[in-house]
């Protein structure tokens, strides 16, 4: 079955970075885009960024612009988020989806545990 695993979460000082793995299994990992999604505390989740099969990227949320990026490991069915110079907004449990097809227009459909990053002094 389709598994999505996060990892790398964390408490962080504000000003500071961490990479967040999604380690999938279960399907053709290569077949499908893949996005990073968060959720703050009694806020809905909210897209942050994806990444397509052909290594394309979409950015859903202008305060990531430039603090965040995506990339895929297809060799090991790994997607990463690298989050830099993050501020206590950033704090969230972040999730991993995997897309229903190629590209980041599809809805995800399978869904992480989810992965808490704090960012506190």
């Amino acid at each position: 079955q389709v598994q999505l695993v996060e990892s790398g979460g964390g408490l962080v000082q504000p000003g500071g970075s961490l990479r967040l793995s999604c380690a999938a299994s279960g399907f053709t990992f290569d077949y499908y885009a893949i996005g990073w999604y968060r959720q703050a505390p009694g806020k809905e989740r909210e897209k942050i960024l994806c990444i397509s099969t052909g290594h394309g990227t979409t950015l859903y949320r202008d305060s990531v612009k430039g603090r965040f990026s995506i990339s895929r490991d297809d060799a090991n069915n790994t997607v990463y988020l690298q989050m830099t110079s993050l501020k206590a907004e950033d704090t969230a449990v972040y999730y991993c989806g995997r897309r229903s097809g190629r590209g980041c227009y599809a809805p995800a459909d399978s869904w992480g545990q989810g992965t808490q990053v704090t960012v506190s002094s």
